[in-house]
């Protein structure tokens, strides 16, 4: 049984997050679980997500990017309260960043962005990125 769609195409917020990842060389969009998920082709970002809630049912955060975080960055960002623990991601270095939690600075989004993205990319595209 596939997953219902859990977003609107013509979220505003949405498109301008799509108009940043797809910047990024090599980049694709698909729909998994879902939700649109950009990748190269491992995921490096995610719109909308949940957290755990136990013992009851996961919170959404249905407007929130998702995004691999490196160990270095964690700490400082788990202390701002628009970042959560995404549920099932969140084990694998993983963060969200609620977007209705307060004003969005598109800089630091195309910042997470970036940063993820070279988490996961091939050398060669990452080589592509900085030239």
């Amino acid at each position: 049984m596939p997953h219902p769609i859990m977003f609107s195409d013509d979220d505003p917020l949405l498109g301008r997050l799509r108009d940043l990842a797809m910047k990024l060389p090599g980049t694709t969009e698909k729909v998994s679980h879902g939700r649109p998920v950009f990748g190269v082709p491992k995921m490096f970002a995610v719109y909308g997500g949940s957290r755990r809630n136990p013992p009851g049912p996961h919170i959404p955060y249905p407007q929130s990017l998702l995004v691999k975080v490196d160990d270095s960055e964690r700490a400082a960002l788990e202390e701002d309260a628009r970042f959560f623990h995404p549920a099932y991601l969140g084990p694998y270095g993983w963060l969200g960043l609620d977007f209705t939690a307060a004003e969005i600075d598109w800089d630091e989004v195309a910042e997470l962005l970036d940063a993820s993205y070279r988490l996961v990319a091939p050398a060669k595209l990452i080589r592509q990125l900085d030239s």
